[in-house]
């Protein structure tokens, strides 16, 4: 099995289960460390000549990470392509099971049972709180409607103040962000790479969590430590 893969989580998650299945990834594909094949540029801008040339059995899309006039292209080259969906946790679990099948996995990973495990046993949030989640700056955008990293954060207790905007990437001003009344602001370290010296000096007088981008964001192997990982930065936000 000859796998390309467009999204960096689930390249992760392919490789660690199927090792040498994957032969291409994006250059965004960080995870594993050692992953040592093919690049095939970006999620929005793939080089589908080099992708072709790779001769894959199939290619792994996502329907927000990747354009549609390139997944089109490449079927137009008679490359399969499977696409994924993926809004909420629950939805991650059944889309990595099925890009796992589809990739020729011939059991269910321990990881993937692991993570459910995780999810399923969190505890019911002690309190809620409301949080803006900025994902990019100039222009500011933060987390709208019906967003997997949104999905994520109302499991460990914490309310998108923008989760009814019609957008599901809204822009706004700072004005606007903080006149919304936020507990908390949330801040990851992807797309965009917040850090401690970049973003919170916008939010003066309100706590900030920075958070790891791959474990809000990603559907993977990572999904199995992110209720701690996230969980232990929000906590110390709000001390």
């Amino acid at each position: 099995m000859r796998v390309v893969s467009l999204v960096p989580s689930l390249t992760e998650a392919i490789a660690v289960t199927l090792p040498g299945v994957v032969v291409g990834a994006t250059d965004w594909c960080s995870h594993p460390p050692d992953l040592d094949v093919m690049r095939v540029g970006g999620t929005k801008n793939p080089k589908l000549d080099q992708i072709i040339t790779l001769a894959p059995d199939l290619v792994i899309a996502n329907e927000e990470e990747n354009r549609a006039p390139d997944l089109t292209a490449l079927r137009e080259a008679g490359v399969e392509v499977l696409v994924t969906e993926v809004r909420d946790v629950p939805q991650a679990f059944r889309e990595l099971a099925r890009v796992l099948d589809a990739c020729g996995a011939p059991l269910r990973p321990r990881w993937l049972d692991e993570a459910e495990e995780a999810w399923a046993q969190l505890p019911e949030p002690e309190r809620r709180v409301t949080a803006v989640v900025p994902i990019w700056r100039r222009p500011w955008m933060v987390l709208g409607r019906d967003t997997f990293a949104g999905d994520v954060l109302s499991r460990l207790g914490v309310d998108n103040a923008y989760a009814t905007h019609a957008d599901r990437y809204p822009r706004a001003t700072i004005d606007e962000l903080r006149a919304a009344e936020p507990d908390l602001v949330v801040l990851p370290d992807e797309p965009y790479r917040f850090t401690a010296d970049d973003g919170p000096e916008a939010f003066t007088g309100l706590p900030c969590a920075l958070v790891s981008g791959r474990h809000l964001t990603w559907y993977g192997p990572s999904l199995g430590e992110a209720p701690r990982v996230l969980g232990a930065a929000l906590r110390a936000a709000r001390r």
